[in-house]
């Protein structure tokens, strides 16, 4: 047995959680309160100083060189357009569910755009066309299946987009001219797996498209689109993992963002004639995350996440220079990068943890930066919100002759410690704490006072790939082992009060949350699980029929009889009566991912010994809170229960 778990082992004396008498289950609109007290008189006022917060994120440019935004300025997020550094947002949808995601036609004579958008949460997008100017949307597809990833002919005639209308399972791809009046045309047949179209080559016969698996397997095509044909852009006889794709615009080869030979996904050329590969990021040894290229074919931008902070790279590709872009206001998040039609002028947004995300424009001529958008961060002082510092913590097992080390993010309050602590867990699990704008977090740490522990557990992207494998299948207790060690470490550093210690986190970080109460609840004080994930086999058995094979990859499949047992043993459900502190269980009754049975289940199971659970279920939400309102109630009955642990 390892020193920490010798250590575990010598912790605090178990103290039994005595449940409160249970509150009533009450009602609000679309929110059920079950065993939650009334909020504390003024936390309210304090806190939506800090929520009231809004962001923007950046969608694209209209063919007359318009901005088209995503942003918030009543309950949820919808599209707006902006004509000039820091202008006018003029609202273009007025609905009652949030649109992210929208694309303008490239055909200056359309003026129109399609955007997605679901119903509570349930994540069945639907694809809507509209012109600038007209009263109404045109519905594209079916009403009731899910589609996404729209992507336009370099005509603007046609769109392209994903959809399991067909069988609810695949990921066709379906092509649709949206001024024809006719259904969608399949394009290619989605057999079971999940389908992308990423790109269409210059002359629009083409189609770019990605055959996903897995976060570490994925197959790059490109589609002939009048024979049906398939070829592989670049055959390899290893799992590849692929994030993302673009023709070059002569039509002449693909640029991608491959992790082939690498640790890091790289930024790679294949020129589809002669099959020369040339390595374009190969000085980084970190992620490539996005890339853009100019409609002229004059300049390639793409994003390196260096330790989870973003950096900016900017090629251009007729003299192969790499530019030096201005320097960004902060270190921070970069994301969802554009060119304009002349291909002159960049678009990305950009966060900070003391910066509300907005979007920016780069001149590259003139190599200029300009913010288009002024997020308001509310009735805050942002010069009190905190950067985290980035650290490691030592864990079980060794890497390279010497212990390995997990990364973490800590915010610290300005006042002298030691410091309760809350952890925050990331879902996923291919995913990653990264110091972007968040209020939330904020308010704990200048309001609260606690401390905020954010680790990257193994199994976490941005590290590799070998990184990223470490919680694969039968591996997935090490990742419990990993918080283990964590609340070791707490304990052993001066600035923290490792005897009031809270752990929360949603989806997988859900799972984590749970599984750390069942093994070390004599080390924490409470848990907060959001949209987590109960039981495995339940989870994949229930969770959406599109979804299950994806993550049978990560977890493992619940059908074969070993894994099946494995996956039950370990599962939060199966060791319920372990938990012995109190628990926040917050769920989206429509969740396609992570189903509502999971927190059911888990609620009714820490009840029924004994245990304490305060429960917040959202009927319009799924997996997670995207209407102001109910994430209001959510962070203030977060904040509450905090609260009730101090005393």
């Amino acid at each position: 047995m390892t020193r920490i778990y010798l250590l575990l082992l010598m912790a605090l004396p178990f103290v039994s959680a005595v449940p409160a008498s249970a509150l009533p289950r009450v009602e609000r609109g679309n929110l059920i309160f079950d065993n939650i007290p009334e909020p504390a008189a003024g936390l309210s006022e304090k806190l939506d100083a800090y929520l009231n917060a809004r962001q923007a994120t950046p969608l694209g440019f209209s063919p007359k060189g318009q901005l088209l935004i995503s942003t918030r300025f009543g309950d949820v997020d919808q599209l707006h357009l902006v004509e000039r550094p820091a202008g006018e947002r003029r609202q273009l949808t007025f609905l009652r569910e949030p649109v992210t995601q929208a694309a303008f036609s490239p055909d200056p004579g359309r003026s129109a755009y399609v955007y997605l958008k679901d119903v509570g949460g349930n994540e069945n997008a639907q694809l809507y066309y509209q012109r600038l100017g007209e009263p109404g949307a045109k519905l594209l597809t079916d009403g009731k299946s899910l589609n996404g990833g729209p992507v336009w002919s370099n005509t603007g005639r046609e769109v392209a987009f994903f959809s399991t209308a067909r069988d609810g399972v695949s990921y066709d791809i379906d092509i649709v001219d949206p001024e024809a009046g006719s259904l969608p045309r399949l394009a290619v047949t989605g057999d079971g797996a999940a389908w992308y179209p990423l790109d269409w080559s210059p002359d629009d016969r083409k189609l770019l498209v990605l055959k996903y698996l897995s976060i570490s397997e994925a197959y790059l095509y490109v589609v002939d689109l009048s024979s049906g044909q398939k070829r592989e852009v670049e055959p390899v006889p290893t799992k590849v993992g692929i994030a993302g794709a673009k023709f070059s615009r002569d039509g002449q080869g693909v640029y991608l963002i491959s992790d082939l030979d690498s640790e890091f996904a790289q930024l790679r050329y294949v020129n589809l004639f002669t099959g020369d590969k040339t390595v374009i990021s190969g000085r980084l040894s970190w992620d490539i995350e996005e890339l853009a290229i100019s409609r002229d074919g004059h300049y390639l931008a793409y994003i390196s996440n260096e330790a989870g902070i973003d950096k900016l790279n900017v090629l251009d590709l007729r003299t192969h220079q790499d530019l030096i872009p201005p320097k960004l206001p902060a270190a921070g998040i970069i994301g969802s990068l554009s060119f304009d039609a002349a291909g002159n002028r960049l678009a990305f947004g950009f966060a900070a943890p003391n910066r509300p995300r907005d979007a920016y424009v780069l001149d590259i001529a003139a190599n200029a930066l300009e913010a288009w958008t002024h997020s308001e961060a509310g009735a805050v002082d942002l010069a009190r919100f905190v950067t985290p510092r980035l650290t490691q913590f030592p864990t079980f097992d060794r890497t390279d002759g010497r212990q390995r080390q997990i990364p973490v993010y800590v915010y610290e309050p300005s006042a002298p410690g030691p410091h309760p602590v809350l952890i925050t867990l990331h879902g996923g699990p291919e995913s990653q704490f990264r110091p972007g704008f968040d209020p939330w977090l904020q308010y704990v740490v200048n309001e609260l006072g606690l401390a905020v522990v954010a680790p990257n557990v193994r199994g976490s992207s941005g590290y590799g790939k070998s990184y990223l494998a470490l919680d694969n299948g039968t591996l997935r207790e090490d990742a419990v082992k990993d918080m283990g060690a964590l609340l070791v470490w707490l304990g052993l550093q001066k600035a923290f009060d490792a005897k009031q210690v809270v752990v929360s986190g949603g989806s997988y970080g859900g799972y984590l949350t749970l599984a750390t109460l069942v093994n070390f609840s004599e080390r924490v004080r409470g848990g907060v699980d959001y949209s987590g994930i109960a039981d495995f086999v339940s989870f994949l058995t229930n969770t959406a029929p599109y979804r299950q094979n994806q993550r049978r990859a990560e977890y493992g499949d619940e059908r074969d009889p070993d894994m099946r047992a494995y996956l039950r043993r370990i599962s939060p459900l199966t060791n319920a009566e372990r938990i012995s502190r109190p628990l926040l269980i917050v769920h989206g009754k429509n969740d396609p991912r992570v189903p509502l049975s999971e927190a059911e289940q888990i609620v009714y199971r820490v009840r029924s010994k004994g245990g304490e659970v305060w429960y917040l279920q959202a009927s319009d939400e799924g997996h997670g809170f995207r209407k102001k309102q109910n994430r209001d109630a959510y962070y203030r009955t977060f904040a509450q229960f905090l609260m009730s642990l101090g005393k």
